[in-house]
């Protein structure tokens, strides 16, 4: 039987537990810092112990290296620029789908949280596009997608490395009209943390006219929708609770007028990037560099990881899956003349299966090694070390403002965001090991 433990970082959350029990008696429910861990009701459970055997933190895979390793660009210039790197994933999502296969990704739903779904048609695969740092809601796409397989379909799943690895386990056998997908994951933030976040995004935003009557409307919708939502117990009661209550009626009619959010926005590049809000007129309400935003600036300083993030159980390509992608960083050094500053993907295939699918594309590539990408992309083999702060943050997470107590806790003194923003800017030029090298060999002279 599944235990949580004071100790939570051997849990990823990804619901395999709770997806293979065959009397249902797992339910995934939020803890104090914002993340779903699962809960067992002990009268239904009969000690069958499937769930310890779908758990990828337990029963973990083989440390593996990539086949091939490619730079990789999709041709078709608008889908690469809505996509956060190169536009390979819409490449396999579309070849999927033409050949009548379901793709299952991940965006937004109503209220701007980041879950799991399904797609069927071309149309449907423009959302799943863009990275969403954030812990995903897997809810019952493991059962679905097991579904369209035992149906003869064609199936594409994505997702991080652990999600993979826990939908592998939960399988317990390999199809052949199955291909999984991973991506190069730094680390998934506490989705309470983006809610709050976004809380306060939504106040800051100019008023929009007409807001006596967007009032009077959105009073009629909102026992709906806090009527549906509180029997969603797929996600537990308490993190649809707490996001209902931090929500204002103002609050809500801003949600309505929003129809876009880009954690990476490439209007000023692939490697400036902006965090960006849009409204129903395709107006961008909200635009701030990644080093401005303060999601964003807490997420990449590890500030509020998933606690299994400082100890990732699929690190190494330890999930299994076919295709690995992310952003091929240091690409300017490997191959100066592929990068144009669009967004370039790092494609790792890892069996026979995923280079079949991935020969099947109409892309533009180069082949490089594994050492190249490893370089720029270090999260393939190690673990985000928590921020210095963490505890703390979670500690005053229900007791001041969001941005302002991210802002307060990432703030370091100026040689030391110096240091990291230099670290930054080596590694993505592919310098970064050279400068270690070099300045531990000083050192030794000393």
């Amino acid at each position: 039987m599944i235990k949580i433990t004071q100790n939570k970082s051997g849990c990823t959350g990804c619901g395999s537990c709770r997806s293979v029990c065959p009397m249902r008696c797992i339910s995934m429910e939020q803890d104090s810092e914002g993340f779903l861990y699962p809960i067992i009701d002990d009268k239904k459970c009969v000690k069958c112990h499937k769930c310890e055997k779908s758990c990828p933190s337990i029963v973990q895979g083989a440390v593996r290296k990539p086949l091939r390793t490619y730079a990789a660009k999709n041709p078709n210039k608008e889908i690469r620029y809505q996509s956060s790197s190169g536009g390979i994933f819409s490449l396999l999502a579309e070849q999927v789908i033409s050949e009548g296969g379901v793709v299952f990704g991940v965006r937004f739903n109503d209220v701007w949280e980041v879950v799991h779904r399904h797609a069927e048609t071309v149309e449907e695969l423009s959302e799943f596009r863009g990275s969403k740092y954030v812990q995903s809601i897997v809810g019952d796409t493991y059962l679905q997608a097991r579904g369209f397989l035992e149906e003869g379909r064609k199936v594409l799943y994505s997702g991080t490395p652990c999600q993979i690895a826990g939908l592998k386990a939960f399988l317990g056998k390999d199809y052949e009209n199955f291909l999984t997908v991973d991506f190069v994951c730094h680390g998934v933030p506490s989705p309470l943390v983006w809610k709050k976040c976004l809380k306060e995004i939504i106040s800051s935003l100019p008023s929009p006219p007409h807001t006596h009557n967007a009032h009077n409307e959105i009073n009629a919708n909102i026992f709906s929708i806090l009527n549906i939502r509180f029997r969603d117990k797929i996600h537990g009661w308490n993190p649809i609770l707490v996001f209902s209550i931090l929500l204002t009626t103002e609050n809500l009619m801003d949600i309505q007028r929003i129809i876009n959010i880009k954690f990476r926005n490439k209007k000023n590049g692939w490697k400036h990037y902006d965090f960006t809000v849009a409204s129903d007129d395709n107006t961008i309400l909200l635009a701030q560099d990644s080093n401005r935003n303060s999601f964003m600036r807490g997420f990449l300083r590890d500030l509020y990881l998933r606690p299994s993030c400082h100890n990732c159980p699929a690190r190494s390509l330890k999930s299994g899956s076919d295709i690995t992608i992310g952003d091929y960083w240091g690409i300017g050094n490997v191959l100066p003349e592929f990068d144009d500053d669009k967004g370039v993907s790092l494609v790792m295939v890892n069996t026979e299966k995923g280079s079949k699918a991935y020969g099947l594309l109409d892309k533009e590539d180069r082949e490089t090694t594994y050492a190249d990408a490893l370089v720029g992309n270090p999260s393939i083999e190690k673990s985000a070390l928590p921020h210095k702060n963490r505890v703390l943050f979670f500690e005053r997470l229900h007791k001041e403002p969001m941005t302002a107590l991210i802002d307060k806790l990432v703030n370091d003194p100026m040689r030391a965001k110096l240091m990291e923003s230099t670290s930054v800017l080596l590694s993505r030029l592919w310098l970064l090991g050279f400068a270690k090298r070099l300045l531990g060999k000083r050192r030794a002279k000393k």
